[in-house]
């Protein structure tokens, strides 16, 4: 059974804020914090925008590209560091939104940036074994930056959904595989507001160990090279690890520049290498190969051999905008219009 990607569609909030202007307020050197980050603004949710709001969007663009009723999706999984509620999930709102039957297994996914696509492994299994027709699978993310912290310079928000089944399948997903451990670089406890992270730990042993080692895993296992891909993704905190790790793997800047969106949207966490695989799909033709690697903190990593079928040239990618047009559409703000809508400005009353 050939099981992949059957549609995909990405959504990424408009407005935007440069590093020069967090640094302004806290008396940091914004441009240089984002000239070493390699990131020169971010996309930011907006007041009326969260997860839920993010994953529907993307959802319904994915749908929007292919005439498969959403009766026929069997199961949807957001995968997110930002589920806008604790206890009670995203992708039953999302079912909703998109009129999918009651007939469905829904649930929240939670690996810091690889939920997403732990969510495509989840539903390639259930396709793979008949249980489902089709699953969506979406990686959304608001993420979060205390103000005054490093996070703050990159943590953005993004998204974006696949619709995985076995028929008109437009990129094939050949194998994938993951690397997993218990390397606490990034955490954030049960009602705590920010993120806490270590520093420096979190480049070698973590983000770089385990994508490498993910990343090997699976050329091994495909018995491929990093010359036989067209295409090659991975997960972007921000724009300097990428490069680097391509580097030490052996994948050229060539491969990466159309995944590459952190410069110009930050990091999206959960939507990073979703949002990089569906800019590539924006322009893949048949025959391509894709590597893709995702990293999450905590920690692991999910690769993937993806190759672009005959189905892209029927597929139709005009009937939702590409990423790259999501992009183009955006609005700067200052810093206390950021405060506001990210709700960093806490009241308190004392009687």
């Amino acid at each position: 059974m050939e099981i992949g990607i059957v549609s995909y569609g990405a959504y990424i909030p408009r407005f935007r804020i440069l590093p020069e202007e967090i640094g302004r307020v806290w008396g940091l050197d914004g441009k240089g914090f984002g000239k070493g980050l390699m990131i020169e603004q971010k996309s930011i949710a907006g007041p009326d925008e969260d997860v839920v709001t993010i994953s529907v969007e993307a959802a319904r663009n994915a749908m929007k590209r292919v005439d498969v009723s959403p009766e026929k999706i069997g199961a949807i999984y957001v995968g997110s560091e930002s589920h806008p509620y604790v206890v009670k999930p995203t992708g039953t709102i999302v079912a909703e939104a998109i009129e999918a039957t009651p007939d469905l297994t829904v649930a929240d996914y939670e690996f810091a940036c690889k939920a997403g696509t732990a969510a495509i492994q989840t539903c390639m299994g259930l396709v793979g074994s008949d249980m489902i027709e089709y699953g969506l699978a979406i990686g959304s993310d608001t993420s979060q930056g205390a103000p005054g912290d490093a996070l703050e310079f990159s943590a953005s928000a993004g998204g974006a959904a696949f619709l995985i089944g076995s028929k008109d399948v437009i990129a094939k997903i050949n194998t994938t595989l993951s690397y997993t451990t218990d390397t606490p670089d990034f955490w954030r406890r049960e009602g705590q507001m920010y993120p806490s992270h270590g520093g420096r730990f979190t480049g070698e042993p973590a983000y770089f160990k385990h994508i490498v080692s993910c990343a090997k895993n699976l050329l091994g296992k495909c018995g491929t090279k990093p010359e036989d891909y067209k295409y090659a993704v991975f997960h972007q905190p921000n724009g300097k690890f990428p490069q680097r790790v391509a580097k030490m793997l052996g994948f050229s800047n060539e491969q990466i520049e159309t995944g590459l969106l952190v410069p110009q949207i930050g990091n999206t966490y959960s939507g990073a290498v979703p949002l990089g695989l569906s800019a590539i799909l924006d322009e893949a033709e048949p025959g391509d190969r894709i590597f893709a690697i995702a990293y999450g903190s905590g920690a692991g990593s999910d690769g993937f051999d993806i190759a672009v079928t005959d189905a892209i040239t029927r597929f139709n990618r005009k009937a939702a905008p590409t990423v790259r047009e999501i992009m183009a559409n955006m609005k700067a703000i200052d810093y206390a219009t950021y405060a506001k809508y990210r709700g960093k400005i806490k009241l308190s009353c004392e009687e």
